[in-house]
């Protein structure tokens, strides 16, 4: 790939160039030109002399010397004998604008296809086709028909929407928010979000990489990239499509919770993607990383010129998990022997509504130079006696001196055009409501966290790897995807889960005599690959107590579950002793396996409330210790396994352990689609856990 030429290129044609304001090929045209592009820029159009005072070619064999980019505009029909010709006159780059490819139907999805085969063949670098065009403002190029380039700054971004990205580009004019690339990717034939963060890893224009995005094409590569870009360059990512449209069927509870958000927020969280959920977060978060340096600490000092107000970015700052700093007592001396005998020297510092820019500036220096602070939030309310364009001075001259974020709050309107318009062309975020800019501050910390991250490190158990194989390659002959409870418990425990002994019956004889062999009291379940919630179906009975209560409860069983489920492969009930105590905790753990991204491990509260509930959370295998801590963090049910209300803590140990094996098997297997372990029975502090169900479905 081509990317310099891409971004950089040294001259272009625009192929379909039109002498008609108004159409597509005009207004590209006339925004290279108008945009200031100062290389060689070539109109082909067969039946014009000349546009906008360049000269016009037939075909781009016609220019006489080399042209670096073509951005295409013509007829579908005429698109892919357009890139032969580019391959044959040697031009690396190009942008297909044209539509009707394959986002139209299967005709436009076989064209796509050849266009890509003639792409590959002659190692051009294109971006689209149905899209709305790139722009570098660093290099003057505008090789779009959305708006105006703007000024150059820190911000590329990725958009899979072409009237999105002209949209952001109006939003960021008023905001006199800087790019360094945008780029309208459309259907993404060749290059993707992928390959444009691979592109723009060493752009040094580029600070930051946002993006909206309705997909992600290849999930591996995306996370084997995006990890490689975030240890040097916070990616932003909007994603669309969070609802009930990413949901897919599935036959096993962990597939029933697993939808393709889960899988994207899952990704996002193990390669440190920063997650906007709006077009205004991505506009706030992006421009927090293009103009601040990270902070060392989550611990943010608020200056304000009214209580309310600082008391507001408070609670906005703790409830995102954020520490409203405790200033050292040598900072509070300091600001004691500075403020009004009124003003208040604690985090929120009040500097009181008559304070002037000099009290403001004294202040905010004392602050931010503590030791005891990272990050400083400026907020500000238009009164009457308040300088707001001499204190957002005062802030831009802060912002210089140290190495430390530091972002404004100007609430209002009319009264601070002026002083946010400084703050703005001096390159300080600047943020109209408290919640704006604590969530801002947030995905700095975070993000900073995640680069002092520890190397990941993969803990490896041994196990029977040979044994499970087996099973699996029984099932495969046997053409079964679904792997009932004990040959799923088999593969458990060939993984090192601890698994009670069970038996299989087929009679109630045989249950009687299996049950006296166990001892009492026993758990009785039903045994068939049809049935995956055997409470439902009547086909669970526990607490037998003896051999009677064993032989009638399989008859039972066999008239009730026939009943339900009618036509089911019933292979007999499965009878385990009972284990257990009242500290007991049931949890869940599972994985889905997610098309882009690969398996999924899942936790959460265990037993017939899964589903209700619905405290899970999913973490992308291979697992780490530290990665399976946090998922079982990020759930309600921490708080339940640490000790709620007096009850004693669970294994939570054991819980991460289970985590770390499951991701193991699923990674040695990728025949594995689906494993359920509910529940799993968690005890006391240093009990360990024990596997009660299982059930395992292999891919088709």
């Amino acid at each position: 790939m081509s990317f310099e030429k891409l971004l950089r290129p040294e001259s272009v044609a625009v192929v379909g160039a039109s002498t008609q304001p108004g159409k597509v090929g005009y207004e590209i045209l006339n925004n290279v030109i108008s945009d200031g592009f100062t290389g060689p820029v070539y109109p082909i159009n067969p039946g014009a002399a000349e546009i906008l005072g360049k000269k016009c070619y037939k075909s781009l064999t016609d220019v006489p010397g080399p042209v670096d980019l073509a951005v295409v505009v013509i007829k579908r029909g005429l698109v892919i004998p357009t890139l032969k010709e580019m391959g044959e006159k040697g031009t690396k780059a190009a942008i297909v604008i044209t539509a009707g490819f394959g986002e139209t139907g299967e005709e436009g999805k076989k064209l796509q296809a050849e266009m890509i085969e003639v792409v590959k063949k002659y190692g051009i670098t294109m971006v689209g086709p149905n899209c709305l065009g790139l722009l570098n403002p660093w290099h003057k190029l505008n090789a779009s028909f959305g708006g105006t380039a703007g000024v150059p700054g820190g911000i590329a971004l990725i958009s899979q929407s072409g009237a999105l990205l002209t949209s952001v580009q109006d939003i960021a004019a008023q905001e006199k928010l800087g790019w360094s690339v945008l780029a309208s990717i459309g259907n993404k034939a060749t290059l993707d979000e992928v390959n444009f963060l691979e592109g723009l890893k060493n752009d040094k224009n580029t600070k930051v990489i946002a993006a909206y995005l309705e997909n992600i094409t290849h999930g591996r590569d995306f996370i084997r990239e995006a990890e490689t870009v975030s240890k040097e360059k916070p990616i932003v990512i909007l994603k669309a499509g969070r609802t009930s449209s990413g949901a897919k069927a599935a036959s096993s509870h962990t597939g029933s919770l697993a939808g393709a958000d889960s899988a994207y927020m899952a990704a996002f969280d193990r390669v440190g993607v920063i997650r906007a959920d709006s077009i205004e977060q991505l506009f706030d978060i992006s421009m927090a990383f293009s103009y601040m340096p990270l902070p060392a600490g989550d611990r943010v000092a608020v200056v304000t010129n009214a209580g309310g107000p600082g008391i507001m970015m408070s609670d906005a700052l703790e409830m995102l998990g954020l520490k409203v700093a405790a200033l050292d007592k040598a900072t509070e001396d300091k600001l004691l022997a500075t403020l009004p005998a009124a003003g208040s020297a604690h985090n929120p510092v009040d500097v009181l509504g008559d304070a002037t820019s000099d009290m403001y500036g004294k202040a905010m220096d004392i602050i931010i130079e503590s030791p005891s602070v990272d990050s400083m939030i400026v907020v500000l309310t238009p009164q009457k006696m308040t300088d707001e364009d001499n204190v957002a001075l005062k802030i831009v001259e802060l912002s210089k001196k140290y190495n430390k974020p530091i972002f404004a709050c100007f609430m209002g309107a009319g009264s601070i055009v002026k002083g946010v318009g400084i703050l703005r062309d001096n390159k300080i975020p600047q943020y109209g409501v408290p919640e704006r800019a604590a969530k801002a501050m947030l995905e700095m910390v975070k993000y900073s966290n995640y680069r002092k991250r520890a190397a990941r490190v993969i803990k490896t158990f041994d196990v029977d790897k040979k044994k499970v194989a087996g099973i699996i390659a029984q099932y495969r002959a046997d053409g079964m995807n679904e792997i009932g409870e004990v040959d799923a418990k088999e593969i458990m425990r060939a993984y090192k889960f601890n698994v009670p002994g069970g038996k299989l019956a087929s009679t109630a004889k045989e249950a009687g005599q299996f049950t006296d062999e166990l001892g009492y009291p026993v758990v009785m379940k039903i045994s068939s690959p049809d049935i995956l919630h055997k409470s439902d179906s009547g086909g669970v009975k526990v607490g037998l107590a003896n051999r009677a209560e064993v032989e009638n409860a399989f008859e039972k069983m066999m008239v009730t579950v026939k009943e339900r489920v009618p036509g089911a492969d019933i292979k007999g009930v499965l009878l385990e002793k009972m284990i257990g105590s009242k500290d007991d905790r049931e949890v869940i753990v599972g994985m889905n396996k997610d098309p882009q991204f690969g398996p999924m491990i899942m936790f959460g509260l265990g037993g017939i409330f899964v589903e209700v509930l619905k405290d899970v959370c999913f973490g992308l295998a291979p697992l780490t210790e530290e990665e399976a801590m946090k998922m079982i963090q990020s759930t309600k049910a921490y708080k339940l396994l640490t000790g709620a209300r007096g009850s004693k803590p669970n294994d939570i140990g054991a819980i991460v352990e289970n985590l770390q094996r499951i991701s193991q098997l699923v990674t040695d297997f990728e025949e594995i689609a689906e494993i359920d372990i509910n529940p799993l029975k968690v005890g006391a502090e240093g009990a360990g856990a024990t596997l009660l169900d299982a059930r395992i479905i292999l891919t088709k």
